[in-house]
């Protein structure tokens, strides 16, 4: 078995536990919503999860646009050098 196999089974072997790991936490987090406590419906009776909402929004937006810019700058370079 030569390396670049080996480095690709365990790149999936990670994954695939990654995967598991994120539905099982899931589960838990459906379940004990569904019981009525829970930091979600905390959040949704003190209206703050639109808050925290407006937050992600506005750090993804920020990181968008800096992607773009720095894109931009090095098509730019590219063009001149």
């Amino acid at each position: 078995m030569n390396k670049m196999t080996y480095l690709k089974q365990l790149l999936l072997t990670g994954c695939m536990l990654l995967m598991v790991g994120v539905l099982q936490a899931q589960t838990a987090a459906d379940s004990t919503a569904a019981s009525g406590g829970g930091l979600m419906s905390t959040m949704r009776s003190h209206n703050k999860i639109y808050v925290v909402m407006a937050v992600c929004l506005t750090i993804l937006t920020v990181l968008i646009l800096y992607l773009i810019r720095i894109d931009l700058k090095v098509s730019k370079k590219e063009k001149t050098a």
